[in-house]
């Protein structure tokens, strides 16, 4: 424990002097993302990232296992969702840890040379402890950064589907859904959801369902789209069709799908104007 100490100490004393000498050995022509930067906040930011890390990493030779990657924590995450190294792909990533862990053997070597009476057995100890808590940041790394990217991807997956259903408040209670693009089946059952739920929030008693944007349509989905018209009027609410191309209208007759009950108009201006 002793020694762990003095090594810690070491350490510790030379952290700046780490960062330092890892950013001057960077590969900048053979980098990319935030390790081949030349903006200066950039590379003040990410030196200090890299301090940071020796701060924490040299604490395993304080602090038990648990407890250290506990403490480690925070700054794993935190670096995992810095946008730079989001934007660098993890290989780079990857090389730079594996260039520090051979940065941490280079020091304990010096370390050893200014202590002679360390014995080989103990070098080759902390050379055991840095390669496995190294591998378990790097893995914990992987991990968070894993995380970070399906809670964005799920964000953005959501923020699509609102707007694959984007549902337009208008006066007197009344709303506009204006369907636009290709609509396959995946996307005919978010507009389903999505505007159900909407016109129940914004409390709309009569939408407007707007076709005449919409480029292609199969059997499917035309099925779908009546059978969105019939659960409108489940909650309450009455649905104006505009804008159906004649395909569209073909399709909903093969399904033999009944008109009888559904307000339908040429176009959206049509059934806006009946309606005031």
């Amino acid at each position: 424990m002793h020694r762990n100490q003095e090594l810690y100490n070491f350490l510790k004393k030379n952290s700046w002097n780490m960062t330092e000498e890892w950013h001057r050995n960077i590969d900048f022509e053979n980098s990319a993302g935030v390790y081949a930067s030349r903006n200066p906040d950039v590379i003040s930011s990410l030196k200090e990232q890299n301090h940071e890390f020796h701060l924490h990493f040299i604490e395993l030779f304080k602090k038990k296992e648990g407890e250290f990657i506990k403490d480690f924590s925070p700054w794993i995450e935190k670096v995992a969702s810095d946008i730079e190294h989001v934007n660098t792909p993890i290989q780079y990533v990857i090389k730079e840890f594996k260039n520090v862990r051979s940065q941490y053997f280079d020091y304990v070597r010096r370390f050893a040379e200014l202590h002679p009476e360390i014995t080989r057995k103990e070098i080759d100890i902390w050379y055991d402890i840095i390669l496995k808590e190294m591998d378990e940041v790097i893995l914990r790394f992987i991990e968070a950064t894993y995380k970070y990217s399906q809670r964005v991807m799920k964000a953005q997956q959501e923020t699509i589907n609102e707007l694959s259903a984007p549902v337009i408040s208008l006066a007197n209670h009344q709303g506009l859904l204006p369907l636009i693009g290709d609509i396959d089946t995946s996307r005919a059952k978010i507009i389903i959801e999505n505007t159900l739920l909407q016109c129940s929030q914004r409390d709309i008693h009569h939408l407007f369902v707007d076709l005449s944007g919409v480029v292609m349509i199969d059997t499917m989905v035309a099925h779908q789209i009546f059978q969105l018209l019939n659960a409108l009027k489940l909650i309450g609410v009455n649905a104006t069709l505009s804008g159906m191309r004649p395909e569209i209208a073909q399709t909903a007759v093969q399904l033999g799908i009944s008109f009888k009950e559904i307000d339908i108009k040429a176009n959206l201006a049509q059934a806006i104007a009946q309606r005031k």
